[in-house]
């Protein structure tokens, strides 16, 4: 028989134990039991208990034991990760610059990302330095073409074409532009005079109301302005060689439609005639409105309100339109005040109208005799600067004002423009002296400008009826913003598949590329 300490495993005596043991473990101790330990004894290994204290000593141990010269110097495996830690933290810092980067590509695909650029980015990157303008100005063609297909209004090019394929170059697809800024700009200008005089739209919350029929009257002068735009720049080069051809000008010659304006009329389409004839009195009025005092009243309150000048004559308007075209329009409408707009009108006229007078040094007579030492610089050379001062015409910044490093920058500019296709000048520029001595005695009066010629034309070719089917003053305004039609005339005017950056939108005025 097993004495009574020892307990058969798995025996009955074996779980009753173990039984026992639970429950006790399972009852809650209120108190401190003194209990005596159990000499009851299960067949079960414990788990041995860790010394980490003496694990600790051991490996310390065995690291002194194995301690050598070879544990402090570096492994060829741990240089070759530091090399390649160090390698790539130095490509972090020295990276390589964009521009670089860049011109390391394939010449296509530099020239296409160039070319999806706006055209003020592209002129502008010609002046970045000497590799950026020989590269597009030797790319002119392939940048040009792809502006002019994707960029360029179906009207612009019908009434600019290019002459020869290769002959687009950035000249001309600058002189496409400059023209749609020009007649943008006084699109907006014009339907902001429209709104406030004619449809009497003042306060903010009529002008929010009146907003989509303005955005329809701006968008729709847009092409009517740049024809009327073609039109004087076509009329003052035809009318120099007809002068130069026969010898004398129109007014000698006896005609009963201008043979110059129907020349120019015949390029033309007839809804393109019709709708440019109709909007054509209110951009001329409006251009007069703009140069008369601010008040219709009498002189004596003009005078107190301060407007000294009166309008001036219908000389000034013809030969601000007939000499220097919409742009000179533009120039004259964006200065601000009455008495200063005025004063730029009298300036500009009296340099077209006069020749340049040379300047004349008179020597100072000091006292008794005693005179002033003379300055180094010869009378040629004030001479010259007179001229150059005198040949104003309306230019700010001329190179004969400018000193020092404005002078450097200028001819910098010069140097990069010479031998490309900007050096031409941009489109109606300024005419010689002798051209303007031939020109000016022969310009038309204001009445006689566009309308009897066109009123002509549009009844010989049966494009209306009658006269009193051409839509005059308030049906104008009513044609300019009425809703229905815009699709098909958007469709007409800038193509069947046309660009958002064809449609200019009210932000395209601020800046022209050309300038």
């Amino acid at each position: 028989m097993d004495p009574p300490h020892i307990t058969e495993f798995a025996s009955q005596r074996y779980f009753d134990k173990l039984k026992q043991l639970n429950e006790s473990k399972d009852q809650p101790q209120d108190g401190p039991i003194a209990a005596e330990s159990s000499t009851f004894i299960l067949p079960i290994g414990r788990a041995k208990a860790i010394d980490h204290v003496s694990h600790d000593a051991q490996r310390t141990e065995k690291r002194r034991n194995n301690f050598s010269f070879r544990t402090i110097l570096p492994s060829r495996s741990s240089v070759d990760h530091d090399s390649r830690r160090l390698s790539i933290e130095s490509t972090k810092k020295k990276s390589t610059p964009f521009d670089q980067l860049f011109l390391a590509l394939p010449n296509e695909l530099k020239i296409q990302i160039i070319a999806s650029l706006p055209l003020s980015d592209v002129l502008n990157l010609r002046l970045a330095s000497r590799s950026w303008h020989a590269m597009i100005t030797a790319n002119e063609f392939p940048i040009a073409r792809y502006h002019l297909e994707h960029h360029v209004p179906a009207y612009a090019k019908r009434l600019y074409p290019a002459p020869d394929p290769t002959a687009i170059r950035l000249h001309y697809l600058c002189g496409i532009w400059h023209r749609l800024h020009v007649a943008a700009k006084l699109s907006y200008l014009i339907c902001e005079r429209v709104t406030k005089e004619i449809f009497l739209r003042t306060t903010e919350a009529q002008r929010l109301e009146f907003e989509p029929q303005y955005e329809r009257m701006r968008r729709r002068l847009i092409p009517l302005l740049f024809t009327i735009f073609h039109f004087f720049e076509t009329y003052r080069t035809m009318h120099v060689e007809y002068i130069k051809e026969h010898g004398h000008g129109l007014s000698r010659e006896p005609y009963t439609i201008n043979p110059i304006e129907a020349k120019i009329m015949s390029m033309y389409d007839d809804q393109t005639l019709l709708r440019v004839h109709q909007v054509f009195p209110l951009v001329v009025s409006s251009f007069c409105r703009r140069l008369r005092p601010p008040s219709y009243v009498g002189r004596f309150e003009r005078s107190i309100r301060g407007y000294l000048k009166d309008r001036p004559p219908d000389e000034v308007y013809v030969t601000a339109l007939c000499v220097d075209g919409l742009r000179q329009v533009e120039r004259f409408w964006e200065i601000k005040g009455y008495n200063s707009r005025r004063g730029a009108v009298d300036l500009w006229y009296t340099s077209v109208m006069k020749e340049p007078s040379e300047v004349v040094l008179k020597a100072r007579r000091g006292i008794l005799g005693l005179t002033r030492k003379k300055s180094s610089a010869s009378e040629a050379d004030f001479t010259r600067s007179g001229e150059a001062s005198s040949n104003y015409r309306g230019r700010q910044g001329s190179d004969a004002g400018r000193r020092g490093s404005d002078a450097s920058m200028a001819s910098s500019w010069e140097n990069l423009v010479f031998n490309t296709s900007l050096s031409e000048g941009m489109p109606m520029g300024e005419l010689s002296r002798e051209q303007l001595k031939m020109l000016l005695p022969d310009l038309p009066t204001l009445q006689q400008i566009w309308l009897p010629t066109a009123e002509a034309l549009i009844l010989d070719r049966k494009i209306v009826e009658r006269p009193q089917d051409i839509k005059r003053n308030a049906q104008v305004m009513l044609e300019l913003i009425r809703e229905d039609g815009a699709a098909e005339e958007d469709e007409w005017w800038y193509g069947r598949i046309a660009h958002d950056a064809v449609r200019p939108p009210l932000e395209a005025i601020e800046e022209d590329p050309i300038e």
